[in-house]
């Protein structure tokens, strides 16, 4: 058996997966954009699609929710300063008001990396490509994140050192998180955490564990990209030489 073609043969372009196009499009995150298919709401030149490896040709139709939707662009990245009081979700059963509701005119539709949870703020990275949200979402990327946190009650520098080792709350165990003492005044405390994989609503509960009450926590860094002096509300766009030098490899 060859791996070429015969002379007279002509290679078959079999398009892309429909999974990685509704991601690579910002529709959803590729394992979102299953449940999706697998909730039968995804047509193809009208015909309902279910199977993720599906593939997309350059002149089909694709339609979502009966919404047509159009061709990925390029994958942009872009740095958003969220505000507390927002919720990271394209759709909240509560009807609270959301980071996407929020973002200035004229942007295009986004997915997050990751969250921040409604009383958070700082750093948020959005893209138009859930592909590659989900990619650098991955603990194996081995990114930092970076916060800033205050809280009510007085830390001991022994004990936030003492983070590092990691610990177990309520049966769950944490990894390791670099704290440290910024500042004090009363018992307002100013402290920097980093950690490479946030659980949900890691920092606030290991500061309860520690007798401690949050009253204010910012991310200032995610992996390479910086909060820096962003405004609250404003969303700043990366550019793609920088991305080609700090984004893991597509491949």
């Amino acid at each position: 058996m060859t791996d070429e073609f015969p002379p007279d043969a002509v290679p078959v372009v079999r398009g892309e997966r429909i999974a990685k196009w509704l991601a690579r499009a910002g529709v959803a995150s590729r394992r979102d954009a299953e449940k999706l298919l697998a909730e039968g709401k995804v047509r193809i030149n009208n015909v309902t699609i279910t199977h993720p490896a599906t593939f997309v040709q350059a002149d089909d139709l694709v339609v979502v929710d009966n919404k047509l939707v159009d061709a990925p662009e390029r994958t942009r990245l872009w740095r958003y300063h969220k505000p507390d009081g927002l919720v990271t979700t394209h759709r909240d059963p509560e009807d609270r008001p959301t980071v996407f509701q929020k973002l200035p005119p004229g942007m295009p539709r986004v997915v997050s990396v990751g969250r921040l949870d409604l009383n958070s703020e700082g750093l948020l990275l959005l893209t138009n490509d859930g592909g590659l949200a989900r990619k650098l979402e991955l603990p194996s990327n081995g990114w930092i994140r970076r916060y800033r946190v205050r809280v009510f009650g007085r830390p001991e520098p022994a004990e936030l050192a003492a983070l590092a080792k990691g610990l177990t709350i309520d049966g769950v165990r944490y990894r390791g998180i670099e704290a440290g003492l910024d500042s004090r005044k009363g018992d307002n405390s100013w402290i920097s955490v980093s950690l490479q994989e946030g659980r949900n609503r890691e920092i606030r509960k290991v500061m309860a564990h520690m007798g401690l009450k949050v009253t204010r926590l910012i991310r200032i860094a995610y992996g390479p990209f910086q909060l820096g002096t962003l405004e609250r509300g404003m969303v700043d766009e990366i550019s793609a030489k920088v991305m080609r030098e700090q984004l893991p490899s597509a491949s």
